[in-house]
């Protein structure tokens, strides 16, 4: 049987770029390595029996994309809980923390306003730009744990043009925090996979995608699949172990290898009573001397108090080699002294390690690590006839978020419904 597409990965940008697809008339076929659908959204049962977000989780009013489709889900808003006075480590004076907040959002709107293009950051790190900037040594370090909390990476690794092209394509004016659902993301993910029913196949690892002008062959364990065109829907590292018979154009395959993936550990802490609250505290934790761990409060209500941990970059290589009992103790023993010897007795601790995952990279999205990638970007999200990429980090809007796989999988899908409406394609609809 030849399908029409068959889209590699049923991460968002894979269902959205098959339900796009599917809608408009054309056979499709999803293969999924993991035996389940989400990508980096995911969810897992903790020792309560509790179903928690383990990987994506967050959304706001600014993604619309995501928002419509959780509203037609029937999905059940949680608004994140910021009541209370967020906690700065080591503590400073309130007003003294609010100036160094404000001169972290100084520091990044400064960047922001570089063109990309300037010559002057075409060689840059962020680390190198961030030195030659007037700051004072406690500004400078915020900024840096914010690089290395959000993208995962050393900032030393991070190209200046890169960070200010993609972090001008993140324009939410509320927090990204604002929400998160009572079902998980991962549900609204399983929503999408089950309104493709049957086209959607697990534990079918793509191993090589051979193309021709008759279309393309993806070799599997299971077998040989054909269709007319191929989307590959996951994140560029994880795109690139895959075979491409004959090699991809020279062009695109740097493009493709351009990519770095980060490192993150996502912890869950569940407590009897949200005990944090009681000393005016909303559970949000920022470390000014510890690059990349963030805490914040996701309880769904007070029946179920909730902390989530991140552990992002340098941070994460560094704990996860203390082994999970001694990254445990050094993670609540941090927590403890913010918030309070509570901290030290969870009903339950749950922990998801990204950083070696197999299908989808260690962090919350891949970032171009080499320093002379301006255009890669832009030439994955052209690809090759038959073969098309979609992933999060290639979106217009919103990388690295849910919403901007969802944007992504919606933009690739349109391109293979151009090709096979121009002459000499099939119009699925005629």
């Amino acid at each position: 049987m030849i399908h029409d597409v068959i889209v590699v990965g049923a991460g968002f940008a894979g269902l959205s770029a098959a339900l796009a697809l599917a809608d408009d008339g054309l056979d499709v076929l999803v293969l999924e390595a993991r035996g389940r659908v989400g990508g980096r959204v995911e969810a897992r049962a903790d020792s309560l029996g509790e179903r928690h977000d383990s990987g994506g989780q967050f959304l706001c009013e600014d993604m619309p994309e995501v928002m419509a489709l959780a509203k037609h889900h029937g999905k059940t808003l949680v608004t994140t809980p910021i009541d209370g006075a967020f906690t700065l480590q080591p503590e400073m004076s309130e007003e003294d923390s609010r100036a160094l907040w404000d001169a972290n959002v100084a520091i990044r709107d400064r960047m922001n306003a570089i063109d990309p293009a300037d010559p002057a950051v075409r060689d840059l790190s962020v680390w190198d730009w961030l030195q030659r900037q007037p700051d004072d040594v406690d500004a400078k370090s915020a900024f840096c744990s914010t690089v290395e909390g959000l993208w995962c990476q050393p900032i030393d690794a991070v190209p200046a043009w890169y960070l200010i092209d993609n972090d001008r394509r993140i324009t939410n004016e509320v927090s990204e925090l604002q929400y998160f659902l009572a079902e998980t993301m991962l549900a609204l993910a399983e929503d999408l996979a089950a309104d493709l029913g049957d086209r959607v196949r697990l534990s079918v690892p793509v191993q090589e995608i051979r193309h021709d002008e008759d279309g393309v062959t993806l070799m599997t364990v299971e077998g040989p699949f054909r269709a007319s065109r191929v989307v590959v829907a996951a994140p560029p590292v994880v795109a690139n172990r895959i075979v491409f018979s004959p090699p991809l154009p020279a062009t695109l395959a740097t493009a493709l290898g351009a990519w770095r993936s980060g490192s993150v550990i996502k912890m869950r802490l569940r407590y009897a009573r949200a005990f944090w609250r009681d000393q005016g505290r909303n559970g949000m934790v920022l470390w000014r001397d510890i690059h990349g761990l963030f805490v914040c409060d996701t309880s769904t209500d007070d029946a179920h108090p909730a902390l989530v941990v991140f552990i992002g970059g340098p941070l994460a290589l560094r704990l996860r080699a203390l082994g999970d009992a001694a990254l445990r103790a050094e993670v609540l023993a941090r927590i403890a002294a913010a918030l309070g010897p509570q901290i030290l007795e969870p009903l339950d601790v749950a922990m998801r390690d990204w950083v070696d995952d197999r299908w989808s990279g260690g962090g919350y999205s891949d970032i171009v690590a080499d320093f002379s990638a301006y255009d890669a970007e832009a030439l994955l999200r052209a690809g090759t006839a038959p073969i098309h990429f979609a992933s999060s980090e290639l979106s217009l809007s919103f990388p690295g978020y849910v919403e901007g796989a969802i944007i992504s999988g919606r933009a690739a899908a349109e391109t293979v419904l151009d090709a096979f409406k121009r002459p000499g394609g099939r119009d699925p609809r005629a």
